[in-house]
């Protein structure tokens, strides 16, 4: 379960938040600020933090470009440094520094960039520490493990001048871009509903006796950072600290966020919405997991719906099942739909979609890709934040989406599948979801007679201020306490 801060807490956090602006800037980690100028025809001196998994990913893409150089990969398991240091000379480049503590690298003057692919938990400190450092930051998605860490992320880039990515690869597509350019043109009319869908396979992650032990490669207390210092509660060390509270966001932070990014930018929003409402449950196996592994979460917009959807277990058979969308193209998937007055918009992939008429007719198709960190180095040159296809504003109202849905959840209560939702009344596009939902999970075996789940509070949000109007405890989650030493700052 998350933490619970205290409302003076909340309240002292939130001012520093807002009088950030005004203050002077400081060096975080005993760092000194300052940030070597790259010329165009310089080569970017690229740290990359963390490489086991999607890091790995970061190294592979920076050590391939002929204009930037793999200079130091950092992680708390030192397993993970071998393959790495392979990767960037099997590019014909020279063996970068190895450091297993951010700390150090971030005092490296020789490192001009980071590329940060830690877990969630980590993801605003070191980004923060190393724009206070005078590095500019790739940081992977969600850019944070809570509301309150990606706004102070938009503040210290704005403040101290940084350039701030958030890895929302789709942004990058430049047939998602022609698409998304057609809906915003409207191309299907007036869109009324923007749909995620994270329909993921997710199986159980099983059970543990007692406290594991951390691999002797890694650096716990490191890999813990700014989350409270608990025993190991999962069989598989790495990974699956994304179904804990502590450390991931579920999958609607992990693999969902993307969709969420893509749902947002359809519909236009720079803003939270007005309200949130999410249910769901962990289903199908009784594991060590704690975040739901299916899931429904509705957000207004006053003039618009954005609806998600989180589906973790074993897909349905085809056939009469009627927990999928009926539309053309493929709707069983990780995508999104868009519905306007004239028609829909299918986007089931990072690099295509689809626009069909009301009628189920294609009415044009987009598809192509992009590169996601060139576009970083080059606003890293540029020196714009709005060269950037994914700023890091972008990534903090992306992913506070997904951390709004999360605190509805943990604000509910458990409720029988015969009760009356009341959050969705009047709301048809909503009890469709739920409805789905339902008939989703008594296709793959779950008892619904007999069985319940968890239906989050209906929270009223202040978009303005990024705050609950009457929660105070939801408000509470909107941040979280901080271990001594990993304090995600509160100022630039």
């Amino acid at each position: 379960m998350l933490q619970r801060i205290s409302r003076r807490r909340f309240l002292e956090d939130s001012a520093a938040l807002l009088a950030v602006s005004a203050l002077p800037v400081t060096a975080a980690a005993g760092q000194t600020g300052s940030r070597r100028r790259v010329g165009p025809n310089d080569t970017i001196r690229v740290g990359c933090i963390g490489v086991k998994g999607q890091g790995f990913g970061h190294v592979n893409a920076y050590a391939g470009m002929n204009d930037a150089v793999v200079a130091a990969v950092c992680d708390c398991d030192t397993q993970w440094f071998d393959r790495a240091v392979k990767a960037v000379e099997s590019k014909g480049k020279p063996a970068p520094k190895t450091y297993q503590d951010i700390r150090k690298l971030l005092e490296d003057p020789e490192i001009d960039v980071v590329s940060i692919a830690t877990p969630n938990h980590w993801h605003a400190l070191a980004a923060i520490w190393a724009m206070q450092a005078g590095k500019d930051v790739y940081v992977e998605k969600p850019i944070s493990h809570n509301v309150s860490e990606g706004r102070r992320i938009v503040q210290v880039a704005r403040k101290l001048g940084r350039i701030c990515q958030c890895g929302t690869q789709s942004r990058a597509s430049a047939g998602l871009q022609e698409a998304m350019a057609f809906l915003h043109d409207g191309g299907i009319g007036k869109v009324r509903l923007a749909r995620g869908l994270c329909y993921k396979t997710r199986g159980s992650i099983g059970k543990v006796d007692g406290p594991q032990t951390p691999p002797p490669t890694v650096d716990y207390d490191l890999w813990l950072g700014p989350a409270p210092r608990k025993p190991v509660l999962r069989k598989q060390f790495h990974y699956d600290w994304h179904w804990f509270w502590d450390y991931g966001n579920g999958d609607i932070g992990n693999q969902g966020i993307h969709e969420m990014d893509k749902a947002r930018w359809g519909l236009g929003k720079q803003t939270l919405p007005a309200s949130v409402v999410a249910l769901g449950g962990r289903f199908g196996y009784v594991d060590d997991g704690e975040t739901p592994n299916t899931m429904v979460a509705v957000f207004d917009y006053g003039d618009a719906h954005l609806i998600f959807e989180v589906r973790g277990l074993v897909n349905a058979s085809p056939g009469d099942d009627k927990s999928w969308i009926a539309l053309p193209g493929q709707a069983r998937m990780v995508g999104n739909l868009f519905y306007g007055d004239k028609g829909v918009l299918v986007m089931p992939s990072y690099q295509s979609a689809t626009a069909f008429d009301n009628d189920g007719n294609q009415i044009k198709a987009f598809k192509g890709g992009g590169d996601h960190f060139r576009n970083f180095l080059t606003a890293c040159r540029t020196r714009k934040h709005t060269d950037l296809f994914a700023d890091c504003e972008e990534g903090h109202l992306s992913s506070a989406l997904c951390h709004l849905a999360n605190i509805s959840y943990l604000r509910g209560e458990e409720t029988p599948f015969d009760r009356r939702i009341a959050a969705f009344d009047g709301d048809k596009d909503a009890m469709e979801s739920f409805n789905r939902f339902e008939d989703h999970l008594a296709a793959t075996g779950v008892r619904l007679a007999d069985g319940k789940y968890r239906l989050g509070r209906k929270l009223a949000i202040d978009a303005r201020r990024e705050r609950f109007y009457d929660d105070r405890e939801a408000n509470a989650l909107l941040t979280r306490e901080y271990r001594a030493g990993f304090e995600v700052p509160e100022r630039a």
